[in-house]
């Protein structure tokens, strides 16, 4: 995965290779977009500013968990806010309701001080009468301000499901979203996914200590399966879901999930048999 860090290296491996001019003068100041390798899917002028969107791979928004990097320009010099507090608030405007999704807070990146990253699960794509749309609030210079901007959040060009939304035997709605892995190998992959409930219609807080149990099966071969697999539990540091995901081969795979609470109770999903080929809760991926 790209990282800011590795634009930081190559920009200060590159100034190592500069030479210095023989009458001493100070090697001229190169300016480095820390962004120059993501995707510019959004940009909100306002206020006099301008709010940048990027994102790593993606080139808009989709349902699904987006890792999104913010930068606030200054129109007036092209310059860029450092350490700008920033939130925000997406909202979903259906024909009979609105509601939120689940979101991080915006925090400033360790390499560049004018980035802020976070990341929004968009539960379902926007339609001809039914949108999305997030509201920025930010202080720079002293001064707060606000925007609302709307965005098309499109199902993934796959249609691959990497979101489930659902409602467990505790009477609990929650979302579940998968993180990693974004490219697929024939290998045990790494697998990351997150869990959130619906406290409200606006607030979509993290579960944690729970587990969720993995079976990835091939439908279209007999829907066999693969060693190796490891259930995602519960990591304090990255207040995520980590297990491995063993891939054998190329194609297309369902990843049949259970959802079981702290105390090893089945919320949702069931055990893959010969009469049961696959689980009510699950996601998809094929490459």
């Amino acid at each position: 995965m790209k990282t800011i860090k590795l634009v930081l290296v190559t920009f200060v491996a590159t100034l190592g290779l500069s030479s210095c001019s023989s009458d001493g003068d100070d090697t001229p100041r190169i300016d480095v977009n820390p962004m120059a390798e993501f995707n510019l899917i959004s940009n909100i002028a306002a206020n006099g500013h301008s709010l940048e969107l990027y994102s790593e791979g993606k080139t808009g928004f989709t349902t699904g968990y987006n890792q999104l990097f913010v930068r606030i320009k200054n129109n007036a010099d092209d310059t860029y806010y450092a350490n700008p507090e920033i939130t925000w608030k997406p909202v979903m405007h259906m024909m009979s309701m609105e509601h939120s999704c689940p979101i991080s807070e915006l925090s400033i990146s360790n390499d560049y001080d004018t980035v802020a990253t976070g990341y929004i699960v968009f539960q379902m794509p926007g339609n001809a009468d039914e949108f999305w749309d997030i509201t920025f609030t930010y202080e720079v210079e002293g001064q707060e301000f606000s925007v609302t901007e709307t965005i098309d959040v499109s199902a993934p060009i796959d249609d691959n499901q990497t979101v489930s939304v659902f409602m467990g035997s505790d009477d609990v709605r929650y979302v579940l979203a998968m993180v990693e892995p974004k490219d697929p190998e024939v290998a045990v992959n790494d697998m990351t996914a997150m869990l959130f409930k619906m406290e409200s219609m606006m607030s979509f807080p993290l579960v944690e200590n729970y587990t969720v149990t993995l079976d990835p099966r091939m439908p279209g071969m007999g829907n066999h399966s693969s060693p190796n697999n490891e259930d995602l539990t519960y990591d304090t540091a990255t207040k995520s879901y980590i297990g491995k995901l063993s891939l054998t081969m190329t194609g297309y795979w369902k990843l049949n999930l259970k959802l079981l609470n702290s105390t090893g109770e089945v919320l949702k999903g069931e055990d893959i048999t010969e009469e049961n080929e696959a689980s009510s809760l699950y996601f998809e991926l094929e490459f």
